[in-house]
Order: C-alpha cells, then sequence, then structure tokens
C-alpha cells in the first residue's frame, strides 16, 4: 500500500529562560492508508505534542509532516481530531453537536443529507435515542460517543485520537473501543491514536510506535501487531501471540522508566 502520512524529523521546542527546551526532536513515521497506528510512551514523552503538531494545532519546529503527499499547514477537514474530553458545546444537542461541523464541511450539500449523515453517525454510536440531549444530560461516555460521531462524519482522510477513552471506566473504555473499531473497519480511515493503556494499544492497532522519554523524543520502537481482524476481545486475549507482544511494550516502558530514574539520580 502507499504511504500516507510521512513525518520526517520532527521537531518541537519552545523558548525559556534557561534555553531552547526541546520535547520532541528527530520524530520519524510513515503510515500507509487505511493503517491503524497506536502512539504509546510515558507521561510527558511528547505523544500528544506530536498529535498536535499533525492536527495542525501546534506549530512545528523542524521537519515535515505530509498528509497524502502534501504538506501540512494548519488545521484542516482531512484530519479529523478526538480528544480526552469531548469538547462538546454545552448548549448545543448532540445532534446540534455534530451538525455544526457537517454543515462546516459539507457547506454546498443538501440540508436534508447533511440531517441524514449527522443522525447515520450519531445511531452508529449507539445514541439514537439521545440525539435530542445536551451534553449535562449524557454521561462521559455519551459525550465521547458524540465526539466519536462528529469526528467520522466529517469524513476526514484521517483520525487523530488523543487518549479518547482516558477518563472512562473500564467497562465504558471496552465498550468505545468496540464502537470506534465498528467504525473504523466500515472504511478503514487511516487513524493514529495516542494511548497510555498497553491493552488498548494491542487491541486496537496494527503496529504500536514506542516513545522514548523527552526531552527530545523519539520513536523508540515499532511493534507489528499481527493479530487477526476483525477483532474479537476475547479471542485476542486467548491467543498465543497475545502475551508475548504485551511483554514487548512493558519491557521497553519499564526500559524507559529506569532510564528516566537513572537520570533523577544523577542530577540529584
Amino acid at each position: 500500500m502507499a504511504t500516507f502520512l510521512d513525518i520526517v524529523q520532527l521537531k518541537k521546542s519552545y523558548p525559556t529562560r534557561a534555553g531552547e527546551a526541546v520535547i520532541v526532536d528527530g520524530f520519524d513515521l510513515r503510515m500507509e492508508a487505511g493503517e491503524f497506528v497506536c502512539l504509546i510512551g510515558h507521561s510527558g514523552c511528547g505523544k500528544s505534542t506530536v498529535l498536535s503538531m499533525l492536527a495542525g494545532l501546534a506549530d512545528i519546529t523542524d521537519g515535515n509532516i505530509l498528509v497524502g503527499g502534501r504538506e501540512i499547514h494548519g488545521a484542516g477537514p482531512d484530519r479529523g481530531v478526538v480528544f480526552q474530553s469531548p469538547c462538546l458545546l454545552p448548549w448545543l444537542t448532540a445532534h446540534e453537536n455534530v451538525m455544526l461541523g457537517v454543515d462546516r464541511v459539507f457547506p454546498h450539500g443538501r440540508a436534508e443529507e447533511r440531517r441524514r449523515i449527522a443522525e447515520y453517525y450519531l445511531a452508529r454510536v449507539g445514541l439514537e435515542d439521545a440525539m435530542a440531549k445536551r451534553p449535562d444530560e449524557l454521561s462521559l461516555g455519551m459525550q465521547q460517543r458524540v465526539g466519536l460521531a462528529r469526528a467520522f462524519a466529517l469524513a476526514p482522510r484521517m483520525l487523530l485520537l488523543d487518549e479518547p477513552f482516558g477518563m472512562l471506566d473500564s467497562l465504558t473504555r471496552n465498550e468505545l473501543q468496540d464502537v470506534l473499531l465498528e467504525l473504523w473497519q466500515r472504511d478503514q480511515k487511516t487513524a493514529l491514536m495516542v494511548t497510555h493503556d498497553v491493552d488498548e494499544a494491542l487491541f486496537l492497532a496494527d503496529r504500536v510506535v514506542m516513545m522514548t522519554n523527552g526531552p527530545r523524543a523519539r520513536v523508540g520502537k515499532i511493534l507489528d501487531v499481527a493479530l487477526p481482524r476483525p477483532r474479537d476481545r476475547a479471542a485476542i486475549l486467548d491467543d498465543p501471540r497475545y502475551y508475548p507482544l504485551r511483554e514487548v511494550l512493558i519491557s521497553f516502558l519499564e526500559e524507559q522508566e529506569h532510564a528516566r530514574d537513572a537520570v533523577g539520580s544523577e542530577a540529584a
């Protein structure tokens, strides 16, 4: 398959009184069209920073990001973003929150067609009976379902997810992972997801990209997840390949933790 995303020598730094603070430096990643990749690493390593630059929500200090062969310049509807917080407008209903984006992305479409798009995706995430409810009438999990519906309804070429289930309880998280996979498998949008959860990464991803600790974080290792699709949670847990894959991720994270502790001890 052709390369869809090409991140080349990406760098992000901020000026400080003590000099340049380099968060990410020399980050390289290529993704094929339709691939699902999870980005994992310890807190503060720059995972969300990479995603923000890819979304066009943070400036790139150096390097390049090409989506579909074109260098990105700012945010755009070709990249749908789902954040950890649902980010819904509280005075609008679930349907109106989705329609707000649909109307902007498809301004020349017929009103009836736009309405059907919003209703279709809200139904797909299980909110057919809650479309008229406002965010304060919805649980956090239901609000995040609205966020997923909105992202897919905009028909982006790429989906970016920044720990979208990190604030949810384990049962709701599992339910929404299943919803996300169902939506993704329908048209297999190229997807990059930040997560801190090893099991979530293995359940969702084709590959897991492991980031080194910051400062100057970059790609440390990449793990191919050759587990069958469509994915069934129980079947994957019974797959003899699952726990060796899990051990690779845990070992890498432990190595990074020890390295961080060592640096801290030297600084002390």
